[in-house]
């Protein structure tokens, strides 16, 4: 209304009255054409008969966005408000996307080129797996995920491994259960003039639990898994190991505290954090036996392996421009490979391999790959003067880069990024100083592709020398690398 006409000028008064609070009443969700309602809805945070809260309808934006089969960047959620009720009808509007992947891929790794081929069904439906009419291709719906992939390069080298993982185990709550088998087997026997065998088994299993916390906020996430691994070798001396003839066997126990923030966009995060803390553990089996380990063959010393591994991990996102495109992304890492008995030494499984791609082809026994672009696989990662066999029992890494979309679209996400980096592998925590690390900066590019998942290349300039140049000649400098999957 008008309070007062003087002049030229006009003041107007504006009024507001406040009325009741308003309550949620239908929620209604549309365009799940292959995903199961019940796994939609058991994501939401607006429920009926709960008061009308905008930043509710937000977060349940981000948890439609990230369970990964519906398209982040169409979920538009439609308020239709009810004046005479007091109560408001909330509408999601969803859109399927493909996100199981097929992998066919190569890598190199200790003289030969290894191939891969596997299936990731993102959205199976365990319990229509002996429902026929569900086939269409396989049963689907119920966001549960099935791994299967294989590894090869003929007779050489093999593995197998199976994954399952349910999010909500018995439907009401997010509690996760995972199991998975494996198994991998080198043969270098048809190598051998004598025709003996020389052989590398492993077979192991794994079973794990996860619980979505509501403390200190429900963005933190608690994880168990137990795991176990046995190695069998004969007369295995191709590549240098811990023994050649023999069996050891490893027990884990792994715990993880996760919080993750992101925006619901997981292929390009443009806002939020993810931090992880890990820790895995065998028993202290020498300690507890009372056992001297002084002066025992390795067989004897390695029957049982024993360690403690800790990781922390945080990745940051930030936009820098106002129509958040523009993201800078900060990552940090940090892990520690300890030992319960000095008779021992540090565990020869488990530890930090740094250099490269991220991607070695193959993995023997427990190594955590991990990528420092500019630099050849393995690289920065120390090795023992006598056998060769990488010693990266501390590692750390920085890295802050620099991301623009091309296209958002579902059928084709592609962004660019220009990065830089630094990171580099000690054998002991004594040794570790942030300040002396491998650096590298370069540019890449990254597409995600339905059927195949993230892809991505990048050309990386390491700046810095490695510390064995003869093993690793020309490891630094101009290097190209090629990813699949996001790398940390």
């Amino acid at each position: 209304m008008e309070a007062k006409v003087e002049n030229d000028s006009v003041d107007i008064e504006i009024r507001i009255y406040e009325g009741e609070q308003a309550y949620f009443n239908n929620i209604i969700i549309t365009g799940n054409t292959r995903t199961n309602e019940h796994v939609a809805r058991r994501e939401l945070y607006t429920l009926p008969g709960e008061l009308f809260s905008k930043s509710d309808i937000m977060r349940s934006m981000r948890q439609l966005g990230v369970i990964g089969h519906f398209d982040p960047e169409k979920i538009t959620p439609n308020v239709v408000p009810d004046m005479t009720s007091g109560t408001v009808d909330l509408h999601y509007k969803l859109e399927e996307r493909a996100n199981d992947q097929f992998e066919i891929s190569g890598g190199w790794g200790a003289g030969m080129l290894v191939g891969s081929v596997g299936v990731h069904f993102n959205n199976f439906s365990m319990r229509n797996f002996l429902n026929l009419k569900a086939w269409r291709p396989y049963p689907s719906g119920d966001g549960q995920s099935l791994s299967i992939r294989a590894q090869s390069n003929g007779r050489l080298y093999q593995s197998y491994n199976i994954s399952f993982m349910e999010p909500w185990l018995g439907g009401n709550k997010a509690n996760s259960f995972s199991v998975s088998v494996y198994r991998s087997l080198m043969n270098y026997g048809f190598r051998r003039r004598d025709g003996n065998a020389q052989l590398m088994i492993t077979n192991g299993a794994s079973i794990g639990l996860g619980k979505r916390l509501e403390w200190p906020d429900d963005y933190f996430s608690l994880s168990g898994e137990i795991n176990y691994q046995r190695y069998r070798l004969k007369q295995f001396t191709y590549i240098p190991f811990i023994i050649s003839d023999g069996v050891s066997n490893m027990l884990t126990l792994s715990t993880r505290l996760t919080r993750y923030s992101t925006g619901p966009n997981m292929i390009f995060p443009t806002n939020g954090s993810t931090f992880t803390l890990s820790l895995q553990a065998t028993p202290p089996y020498s300690l507890i036996s009372g056992r001297n380990m002084v002066g025992l063959e390795d067989r004897e010393k390695y029957k049982w392996i024993e360690f403690h591994k800790w990781v922390f991990k945080a990745d940051y996102f930030h936009p820098i421009s106002l129509d958040d495109k523009l993201v800078l992304n900060a990552r940090f890492a940090f892990g520690y490979l300890g030992h319960y008995n000095k008779a021992i030494g540090p565990s020869p499984f488990e530890n930090f391999y740094l250099g490269g791609s991220g991607m070695t082809g193959y993995s023997l026994y427990g190594r955590e790959i991990i990528a420092l672009r500019g630099y050849t696989d393995g690289s920065v990662t120390p090795t023992d003067p006598v056998t060769g066999s990488p010693t990266g029992n501390v590692y750390s890494k920085f890295t802050m880069e620099l991301r623009y979309p091309v296209s958002l679209n579902q059928q084709a996400t592609i962004y660019g990024l220009a990065f830089i980096e630094a990171g580099k592998a000690w054998t002991e925590i004594r040794q570790f100083n942030p300040f002396r690390m491998n650096r590298a900066a370069g540019i890449g590019v990254r597409a995600n592709l339905p059927m195949f998942g993230l892809l991505g290349v990048d050309w990386g300039y390491g700046f810095d020398p490695v510390d064995d140049p003869i093993r690793f000649p020309d490891a630094n400098k101009g290097q190209f690398s090629f990813t699949i999957g996001q790398q940390f």
